[in-house]
């Protein structure tokens, strides 16, 4: 019945009559009409599919189980890829691609407002914190940037997280080098499960004879209230002792609690007068991959380059020839202007939070 129910999610697109009816409830209370047991319920829904929320619809779990049957075997035993040092590579690697061929970044410029034209009501420049004006015909900001009277209207849902060094893992394996993903049910109603993942040193991103784990879920109190009772169903506190005949449990040398905003959908129209060639990106999500930010960032550039191909292959290094000193800098499309006077009679200045400007 498994291998039957997972070979249908595979190409359950081309047969919509099956799971019609069902589209209205949450996948887990689909999962009880497919003869399934209920250890094969639990395996599917927190082992396979791995959606996000408890309340996934049907459809939003099919497709989290073929996107997972997909990616099995393309590069080893698991479906997962974890990038060395961390996920801060995966923008770093795009910055560089885009500096091979010309990108230009202003390090270590803080963004102190943006100044709009009060005819077109279109974002013409920004200003920063030297004064100077960066001239465009697009922004691109995220959306912790805004000013609290820009997000006055939006309810933002919280994310729950914790971020725990350990001195072992939570796996009892014969390697002690491997990432492991952990999805803790919800215990209670109305709350969210728990995701879990715990890296080794050799993902470079803590020291060996460390292991660094993520908690993260969707916030129905505080951080600590959240995830503190699967942090001590865990994990022992470095302070205490370890009981005799008691599972060996990786002890905390540190933890962390807080929580974080998820602003990945929240529309565009919720924000207040927002410049119609100001886009806006989400921060993270409580999504295990990255699939709501690619999503994201392919209609922000089909909105904004809507005749090129989003993200194509990189050529090859023997094929990219240079211009060099043959480009000249294209004014009407971005320029740095000293500016000593913010505004003309036509312009208004919107400003941003000053504490939250990035380098």
């Amino acid at each position: 019945m498994l291998m039957k129910f997972l070979t249908f999610c595979m190409e359950h697109e081309k047969h919509p009559g099956e799971y019609k009816a069902y589209e209205e409830i949450t996948f887990s209370e689909y999962l009880k009409t497919q003869k399934l047991t209920p250890n094969l319920q639990h395996f599917v829904l927190y082992s396979i599919a791995m959606t996000p929320k408890s309340t996934s619809s049907t459809l939003d779990g099919l497709k989290a189980i073929k996107n997972f049957l997909h990616c099995l075997g393309r590069y080893g035993n698991t479906p997962f890829l974890f990038p060395l040092y961390g996920q801060g590579e995966l923008p770093q690697c795009f910055c560089r691609m885009c500096a091979v061929f010309g990108g230009i970044y202003c390090l270590r410029h803080s963004v102190q407002c943006l100044v709009v034209d009060k005819e077109s009501r279109k974002c013409k420049a920004i200003i920063d914190q030297f004064g100077q004006r960066i001239i465009s015909k697009h922004f691109l900001v995220e959306d912790s940037y805004f000013s609290e009277n820009t997000c006055s209207h939006i309810q933002y849902r919280q994310i729950s997280r914790a971020v725990l060094i350990t001195d072992r893992s939570v796996l009892q394996a014969d390697s002690d080098q491997q990432i492991s993903i952990l999805t803790v049910p919800a215990e209670e109603p109305g709350t969210s499960a728990v995701r879990i993942i715990e890296l080794c040193s050799s993902t470079m991103t803590c020291m060996k004879g460390t292991y660094l784990v993520h908690l993260t879920c969707t916030s129905s109190k505080t951080a600590r209230e959240d995830l503190e009772p699967v942090v001590q169903k865990l994990f022992i506190p470095y302070t205490e002792m370890e009981m005799e005949n008691e599972v060996e449990k990786p002890r905390i040398l540190w933890a962390l609690y807080f929580s974080m905003r998820d602003s990945s959908d929240i529309s565009r129209n919720s924000y207040n007068d927002l410049s119609s060639n100001v886009y806006v990106c989400s921060g993270p999500d409580c999504g295990l991959g990255n699939d709501n930010a690619v999503k994201q960032a392919e209609t922000l550039f089909q909105q904004i380059c809507p005749n090129e191909d989003f993200c194509p292959p990189p050529p090859n290094p023997e094929d990219i020839v240079p211009d060099g000193d043959n480009l000249q800098p294209d004014t009407s499309e971005s320029s740095v202007v000293p500016e000593g006077n913010l505004e003309t009679p036509k312009e208004s200045a919107n400003l941003l939070k000053p504490e939250e400007h990035s380098e």
